[in-house]
């Protein structure tokens, strides 16, 4: 069953919200209990003290009434002293209630209640009936003895030791609270631990089965682009998209590995047979080598010889029931001779020649026949038989050698003609020498040895045009040659265009990575946890390494086929030190390393190059330098030669290059040795790049370092170049690539800037990609910025839309679509459909040379290439809405 990395990462985040949610409901129970325990306190606690409070309160507001009404003998003293009384019971009652399960506490209540009771009765009662019988004399005696004073304190006393026994069971429950909290406390870490560990887990498992296929993508595209070893294939046992990554990469595998197995052996067969001037060495050679290519046991190479095809070598060939001559339509040799197709028949019947060895002889198994063709015509035949069966690549191999073997068959019978024709004229020659001799010994014959001798010049004439011809023949021949050998160049174009379809197939899936992980990294919800949040970086940022990969070699492609575009403008050379100081000032504060720069004042404010890549040849020159350097520093000179040139010296204290490394070390993918590439890492590109960035600029990069004792790399560059040394063609794409920015350039200007607050919000946007996960990743994208989205898988369904969608704010087209592509998309919109006005932004992922001429020809209002930067894209997006 197929699982997509999307579901992959989808069920890792289940899985961390279930621990998540099991999490919160465990500490939300705890939390419950614990704020049970905490309102028990509150709610009971406090209230029996309140409540013991107001006993006693009410008992001294009795106390305080009795006396009151035996001093004064108010009534208004013992309607206080009654309502003081039942507030007293009332309260006694609520809090003997309150206390029912803690019995302890309840007899020290009854006991408390015993001596409220016991003062009221005994002199509480007997004071207040003394005042209302009027014994104002024995109240007097009665006080004097001061009979409640001891029954008040008694009852205080009891009140102290209850709230006392009371205060230390309320410290007993928050003590057990604080137990919980701290219990809950470690929980909480635990689950955390737990979900950390599982989130780490699945991240691990999840980035693994995607980079470690990505590395293996990384080192076969170096293979692809260095001519290294095509047989390693990518193995993957995950079912997602890294899978089918893999399966179209080990598909490119095999078409490049036939590939170059095809164009090998045409090398090889025509180096071979260079030098050799008659038909049987010739044909020896062929058959060596094509049956050492094709696993062949027995071979035969016929010529034509007018109207037949004559036996001129084999190869391990047999006498028994074999032919040495046979015409045209005569068996499988005969037919293809006329159809000047290979014949390949893997199942030979048994009456075929077998093939001979010391002990015996064999039955073969397979056979194929192909025409060597000049001139569209059949001149010989190649027959090969194996024990084997003969594969693809085999036949691809004849079929590709049969036009260049023509004309090489062509050349040599040529040279056997002309060498026949010489040694007819020398005969000829000496004939006409020994008549001449005659003719001047018998005079009498002048006359008839003069018309002979006037036949023979005439014969000698037509032989002499008829070399004339051959060596015509021969020249075309040549040229041929060349047209062949301009073919072979021409081949090489097939691996800037492979590297470009490539980096299309790349860009796709990598649009949807760096997009989604720089989303995730963004962390704008604050769903993420810190761990994760690095996961999304890291995943991020292996994107990115992956795509400048790409970048770099798409730059050696155009280097090594002349179509890298330079932009020769005035630039101001006291910029370059601000420029290396900005960038690099950092790196060397990161690194503990100095960094030096020094400008002679002889270099000239204004130099005329192309700045951008002069940056680019700095800047891969001081990172190389940063990067293989630890102790000591750079230094930087910038200073002026004879010649009108600008030097500028990169010197570091690092590991320093072999003086035998020196050389290779600007070739594509080299570095010192397979250590440095270990430890240091890098593609070995950026050197070679340089290199060719220097020559396009008019300069060059020489290099002097010893092992250990650190490098300098010499850049120098005219300050004013010879333009003159510019080829038409780079005229004509320099000019080309100036009048697209002018295009664009008015359209650009006259968008101010966008108005306040969000230009996206309510916003209709149809997005049109065949790519299901670039459209999930910029619906999502431009959802969160509030806009309206609306899709389509091809260019077909986007014009269905438009026909009943007239509130279109803006379309994203991608350009590599089915059906309908998008260069037909936008010219359909801006011309039969009369849509004008609607911006239009082209994405590709193939950014290839002319790709954004040709988008802005179609009808595009802008061009961005994949993967994108949302930044980016929402800039070029809200410049063409606000516009």
């Amino acid at each position: 069953m197929k699982i997509g990395i999307r579901n992959k990462i989808l069920f890792g985040y289940v899985v961390i919200l279930v621990c998540l949610i099991a999490s919160i409901l465990l500490i939300s129970n705890q939390i419950s209990q614990m704020q049970k325990q905490r309102n028990f306190i509150i709610n009971h606690d406090i209230q029996v003290f309140v409540l013991a409070g107001q006993v006693e309160k009410s008992l001294l507001e009795m106390q305080t009434g009795q006396r009151g009404y035996a001093i004064t003998g108010s009534n208004d003293y013992v309607n206080a002293y009654e309502v003081s009384r039942d507030h007293l019971e009332d309260d006694y009652a609520e809090l003997y209630n309150l206390l029912s399960d803690n019995p302890s506490q309840q007899d020290k209540l009854q006991s408390i209640k015993s001596s409220i009771d016991n003062w009221i009765t005994k002199t509480s009662e007997p004071i207040i009936r003394l005042k209302n019988n009027g014994q104002d004399a024995q109240i007097g005696d009665f006080y004097s003895q001061n009979p409640d004073a001891a029954a008040i304190k008694s009852v205080r006393d009891q009140f102290e030791t209850f709230r006392g026994t009371e205060l230390n069971l309320t410290k007993q429950r928050a003590a057990s609270l604080d137990t919980q909290n701290l219990s809950l406390r470690y929980t909480m870490y635990g689950l955390i631990v737990l979900t950390t560990i599982i989130a780490l887990v699945i991240g691990l498992a999840i980035s693994k089965s995607i980079v470690s296929t990505v590395q293996q993508v990384i080192g076969n595209i170096k293979a692809m682009t260095s001519g290294g070893n095509l047989s390693s294939r990518l193995n993957v046992r995950t079912n997602d998209e890294i899978k089918e990554l893999a399966i179209a990469t080990n598909g490119l595998l095999d078409v490049m590995e036939d590939r170059s197995w095809v164009q090998t052996g045409i090398n090889t067969v025509n180096t071979q047979n260079q030098g050799i001037s008659s038909l049987e060495p010739l044909g020896e050679t062929f058959l060596k080598n094509l049956a050492d290519m094709t696993d062949s046991a027995m071979g035969a190479f016929y010529v034509k010889d007018g109207d037949v095809f004559v036996k001129k070598a084999g190869y391990a060939f047999g006498t028994e029931n074999a032919k040495n001559s046979f015409a045209y339509g005569e068996g499988l040799a005969g037919q293809a001779a006329i159809d000047k197709k290979v014949v390949c028949v893997n199942d030979l019947g048994a009456d075929y020649q077998p093939i001979s060895t010391s002990m015996g002889n064999i039955k073969p198994s397979s056979l194929i026949v192909a025409p060597i063709l000049y001139k569209s015509n059949a001149i010989a035949i190649i027959e090969l038989s194996s024990l084997g069966d003969y594969q693809q690549k085999h036949i691809e191999l004849l079929e590709a050698l049969t036009e260049s073997m023509g004309l090489t068959v062509n050349s040599v019978l040529g040279q056997m003609e002309i060498k026949r024709l010489l040694a007819e004229s020398q005969a000829m020659t000496e004939e006409l020498q020994t008549q001449s001799e005659e003719l001047q010994t018998q005079s009498e014959e002048l006359q008839m040895q003069s018309e002979e001798l006037q036949m023979i010049n005439e014969q000698l004439e037509s032989r002499s045009e008829d070399a004339e011809d051959k060596s015509k023949e021969l020249e075309n021949a040549k040229e041929e040659l060349e047209a062949q050998a301009k073919q072979l160049m021409a081949s090489s174009k097939y691996k800037s265009e492979f590297l470009a379809n490539m980096s299309h197939e790349l860009r796709t899936p990598l649009n949807s990575i760096l997009i989604l992980s720089e989303m995730l990294a963004e962390n704008t919800g604050k769903k993420l946890a810190l761990e994760e949040q690095e996961f999304a970086e890291i995943i991020h940022s292996s994107g990115q390494d992956l795509l400048n990969l790409i970048d770099e070699i798409l730059d050696l492609s155009k280097v090594e086929s002349g179509k890298l575009e330079v932009h020769f403008s005035e630039v101001n050379a006291a910029g370059i030190p601000e420029y290396i100081e900005r960038n690099f000032a950092h790196i060397a504060a990161q690194k503990g390393l100095y960094l030096n720069i020094d400008k002679s004042d002889a270099v000239p404010d204004l130099i005329y190059t192309d700045e951008k890549r002069l940056n680019q040849i700095i800047k891969n020159l001081l990172s190389n330098a940063f990067k293989f350097t630890s102790e000591g520093g750079i230094t930087v000179s910038i200073d002026t030669i004879p010649g009108n040139q600008i030097r500028l010296t990169v010197k570091d204290t690092g590991i320093g290059i072999p003086k035998n490394k020196h050389d290779i070390i600007f070739e594509a993918f080299q570095q010192g040795d397979g250590a440095t590439v270990r430890k240091y890492g890098g593609t070995g590109l950026g050197l070679s790049i340089c290199r060719e960035l220097a020559k396009l600029l008019g300069g060059s990069i020489s290099l002097t370092s010893e092992e250990g004792k650190g490098s300098t790399f010499t850049l120098t560059i005219p300050v004013h170049p010879d333009l003159s040394a510019i080829t038409e063609e780079q005229k004509t794409q320099l000019e080309a690539a100036a009048a697209a920015e002018i295009k664009i350039a008015p359209a650009i200007t006259q968008a101010e800037p966008a108005a306040e607050g969000n230009a996206f919000a309510g916003r209709n946007v149809l997005i049109v990609d065949d790519d299901h996960r670039n459209i999930y990743v910029l619906e999502a994208a431009l959802k969160n910025e509030g806009m309206n989205v609306i899709s389509a898988e091809n260019g077909q369904k986007c014009l269905d839309i438009l026909k009943t969608n007239d509130s279109i704010d803006l379309i994203l087209m991608d350009i590599m679509m089915p059906v309908m592509d998008g260069y037909e998309t936008m010219k359909t919109i801006r011309g039969d459909y009369k849509m004008t006005e609607v911006p239009i932004i082209a994405l590709t992922a193939k950014a290839m040379k002319n790709d954004r001429e040709k988008c802005l020809e179609a009808g595009a209002s802008d061009y961005i290439s994949k993967p994108l930067k949302m930044e980016q894209l929402l800039s070029a997006m809200r410049v063409w809405l606000t516009n």
